[in-house]
């Protein structure tokens, strides 16, 4: 253990963020890896990873198991935006990225499941209305008035009245 942690601690100390190492920068193409980290990936990319924590906490994402919220969508957004050759531009969205847009059109995203869609509040509100439609369907006179209304339905041939009906719409 004392082999692998005999380096001083301040060897391995980042960079603050937004800050380049002080110095002249090194030649990107003849550096060594480390000094192309410090001097050109780590200003960037750690404000990047700060702002994905920040987002992450407001998102509350640390408070349950599954959330909406996908890091590394955020943080390819950020870095899009925060990059110095689209200084003037204005902020674009991250489905509106052309890469991104690219991207998807051959490997499509599954939608997002509707549990993490709404919030405590509309998830109670959809269980509650729906278990009163189910008591209130269980009601016997609503029994009886469904078998009503599906015994005139089949009398009276409803479903291709229907058709017939929209045949004659849509031939105007």
């Amino acid at each position: 253990v004392e082999q692998l942690f005999s380096a001083p601690a301040a060897q391995y100390l980042l960079p603050v963020l937004g800050e380049a190492p002080h110095g002249e920068p090194p030649d990107p193409q003849k550096c060594s890896p480390r000094e192309y980290l410090e001097f050109y990936i780590f200003p960037v990319l750690l404000p990047g990873l700060a702002a994905v924590l920040h987002e992450a906490e407001k998102e509350k994402c640390f408070e349950g198991k599954r959330t909406k919220f996908i890091p590394s969508d955020f943080l390819t957004e950020w870095l899009y935006n925060k990059n110095p050759k689209r200084k003037d531009e204005s902020f674009t969205e991250l489905f509106s990225i052309p890469f991104v847009k690219d991207w998807l059109k051959d490997h499509p995203r599954a939608p997002v499941p509707l549990s993490l869609l709404l919030s405590e509040e509309e998830a109670s509100i959809l269980i509650q209305s729906f278990w009163r439609g189910y008591r209130v369907r269980c009601d016997s006179e609503i029994q009886e008035l469904r078998l009503w209304q599906k015994k005139l339905r089949e009398e009276r041939y409803i479903n291709e009245v229907v058709k017939k009906f929209w045949a004659k719409q849509e031939a105007k």
